[in-house]
């Protein structure tokens, strides 16, 4: 992951889309310099010293106080994900070193199992998928036919063009929001090797991750909508809640997907259940 001065772009890319009389000074008219509020402004508005600011957005967060990143929190208005975010950039957590792939208990390799009308997986700290049901390789991505290390939704919304298209319209949104909770991820887990790489590896991919990951959003997934068009039944919109797993240090969360009741998308994942219910049989059939 480029490291950098993490601490000092997100706080000049949260300045940069406030403007003065959104936060109540004066603009004085004439062409500013730079987007949003100036340092000064910022500086005034958090009650603290211009020199003081200035350090932090060089990178120099030795000593800050929770009070003083809270009150640059408040200037920058920032959300609660982008609170949490400020303040684990000026005081980075230790997570350990994970070199070793998570390991998944085998009552949850079971839960999946038997959720068969609703795509369902669990993913690890850096959208790594570490098990899914069939729905989940029916509607989205056949994971089993990823290679180990590309077996990311990151790898998949941004490098997979057949997933792309799948997404459709829909794949900018689900984009940005993969991006910020990879951002938000890799300040909870600033040591994490693989996700170090993960991150390295798409910003030499392409332009479209890049530009993504430079506006330094970040979000907790917790729940969400789901679009995809399939091949065989059309337009799919599904509904997820996200569960975590806090006895599984090394995992992330549950996805979960259920299609609203009543709506034409029950019916449709019946018959996509049915669908992977005889490939299923079949595949078995063939190996025996």
């Amino acid at each position: 992951m480029a490291q950098g001065n993490e601490l000092g772009e997100f706080l000049k890319s949260r300045r940069a889309r406030l403007q003065p009389d959104e936060v109540g000074l004066r603009s004085y008219g004439g062409r500013r310099r730079v987007p949003g509020l100036r340092r000064e402004e910022l500086a005034q508005l958090a009650g603290v010293s211009v020199a003081y600011y200035v350090r932090l957005e060089q990178g120099n967060a030795d000593n800050v106080s929770t009070e003083i990143l809270d009150a640059i929190s408040r200037a920058l208005r920032l959300n609660g994900d982008e609170h949490a975010h400020l303040h684990r950039l000026a005081h980075p957590p230790r997570t350990g070193h994970r070199e070793d792939p998570p390991r998944l208990r085998a009552p949850l390799q079971h839960l999946l199992d038997s959720i068969t009308h609703a795509p369902a997986y669990v993913v690890g700290h850096y959208t790594n998928v570490v098990a899914w049901n069939r729905l989940t390789a029916e509607i989205f991505v056949d994971l089993a036919e990823v290679p180990p290390d590309e077996r990311t939704w990151t790898h998949q919304i941004h490098l997979n063009g057949d997933y792309r298209s799948r997404l459709g319209d829909n794949w900018l949104p689900v984009a940005c929001r993969n991006v910020a909770h990879l951002r938000l991820r890799a300040g909870q887990h600033p040591d994490d090797a693989r996700l170090r790489t993960l991150i390295d590896d798409l910003l030499a991919s392409g332009d479209d991750f890049r530009r993504l990951w430079e506006e330094h959003r970040v979000i907790e997934l917790t729940h969400g909508e789901a679009r995809i068009v399939h091949p065989e039944v059309g337009l799919l919109v599904l509904p997820f809640e996200t569960l975590h797993l806090p006895g599984d240090p090394d995992l992330s969360r549950l996805m979960m997907y259920a299609a609203e009741p009543g709506s034409e998308y029950v019916d449709k994942l019946n018959r996509l259940a049915k669908t992977s219910t005889r490939r299923s049989s079949s595949d078995l059939a063939r190996s025996a």
